[in-house]
Parts: structure tokens; C-alpha cells; sequence
């Protein structure tokens, strides 16, 4: 399935399509998902609906990256990292001259933006390694993904739905991940310590309490 399957639109709005082409390029995509603010709902909500809150988590922040990436004519791929002991993330990819960067939403600042330097997406992935961790300050990524192409779900609408997306997360359950540790690796990682745990807390979104 190709562009012409849903038009020159994709099945946008004209003033959403002017929205979308206005970030021109990944880093234009990533300033706009940095601008806006994280939430922790458990939501799933396609572009479309990310335009219109003005809000994303870190999977609709990627899935949105994405679709812009699409609209800009880059093709719609994602990569799913997961995580032992932790959340999982989702992170938009793209490539330029032979090398992979990411456009990334997250609750932590360096789980977020790369620049498209490293030459396979294994490098990529070990980027991310050293600024994810869990609360108990236990560096947790441990398996990545291939390319997610996401044209495979054009069918669904995913980009313009009103309704969740979330058999994008279920197919994402059921591919093949690759390691990036060994068993012996993981036994002798550290814990981060209390400099790195707070400049990744920086700018944080907390549940708020009743």
C-alpha cells in the first residue's frame, strides 16, 4: 500500500496537513513533541488526536513522529525497545545519508531525540542504554526491536482514527527483539548515581494525587 492510498492528504485535514508539513524535517518533528506537554494517561491515541490535545506519551509521541515523518516523505517506522524491571519505549526512526537517527517522546530527558549518525540500528539502540533506568536507579534496557513499518496498518486509519491504536502496541508485543546484553553483561551492570538520576528527572511529569 502506498501514498496514493489515501491521496495527497493521507486522510489529514487540510489545516492538519499544513501543521504537519510545517516541521519540515525530524528535528522541526521533535521541537514539536518537546514543546508539548507529557501526559500519563493510559492512552493510545493516533496523530490525529495528538494534534488535537496537544499532548502525547512516549508511544504516541513516536507514532505521531512517524506519521510526520511520512507526511515530510520519510517512510513510517518505529522501533520498540524493551525494558527488564521497567517500562518499555517506542521511538520514531528515520535515516539520512546511510545512517539511522530517532524522534522520541519521553518522560526522561535523554530517551528523547538522536541524531541520525549511527550506522545500524543495534548502535541506535545502545545510545539509549546508559539514560534508561527505573526508579531504583537499575539500568533496564535489554532488547530492541527491527524497523515496525507502519504502512502495514494503513488500512486501520492509524494515522487519522478516532479510536485507539492499540493494535499498533499488540503487533509490537509480538515481533522478534534482539538482545543487547549478555547474561554475564547484565550481572555486572551499576546502578546510576544521584548526578545522572537527576539530570535525567529533569522537567519530569508526575501523576498528581488525589
Amino acid at each position: 500500500m502506498n501514498r496514493n492510498h489515501f491521496g495527497p492528504n493521507f486522510g489529514f485535514t487540510p489545516s492538519e496537513l499544513r501543521k504537519l508539513r510545517s516541521l519540515k524535517n525530524p528535528f522541526g518533528i521533535q521541537k514539536f513533541l518537546d514543546d508539548m506537554p507529557y501526559h500519563l494517561e493510559d492512552t493510545a491515541w493516533s496523530p490525529r488526536r495528538v494534534l488535537a490535545e496537544q499532548s502525547a506519551h512516549c508511544l504516541e509521541g513516536a507514532i505521531f513522529g512517524a506519521a510526520a515523518l511520512r507526511v515530510n516523505g520519510y517512510p513510517p517506522l518505529l522501533l520498540d525497545f524493551e525494558a527488564d524491571h521497567d517500562t518499555d519505549h517506542v521511538i520514531a526512526i528515520f535515516r539520512e545519508d546511510g545512517c539511522w537517527g530517532a524522534v522520541a517522546k519521553s518522560n526522561y530527558t535523554g530517551c528523547r531525540w538522536r541524531e541520525p549518525v549511527y550506522r545500524t540500528l543495534r548502535e541506535l539502540a545502545l545510545s539509549y542504554f546508559n539514560s534508561y533506568f527505573n526508579l531504583r536507579r537499575e539500568r533496564t534496557l535489554r532488547r530492541y526491536s527491527g524497523p515496525v513499518k507502519l504502512k502495514r496498518f494503513d488500512r486501520q486509519q492509524w494515522m487519522t482514527t478516532d479510536k485507539p491504536v492499540w493494535f499498533i502496541v499488540d503487533h509490537l508485543f509480538e515481533i522478534k527483539h534482539y538482545s543487547l546484553l549478555t547474561k554475564s553483561q547484565e550481572k555486572r551492570l551499576h546502578r546510576v548515581d544521584e548526578r545522572l538520576f537527576q539530570a535525567e528527572c529533569l522537567g519530569k511529569a508526575y501523576k498528581q494525587r488525589d
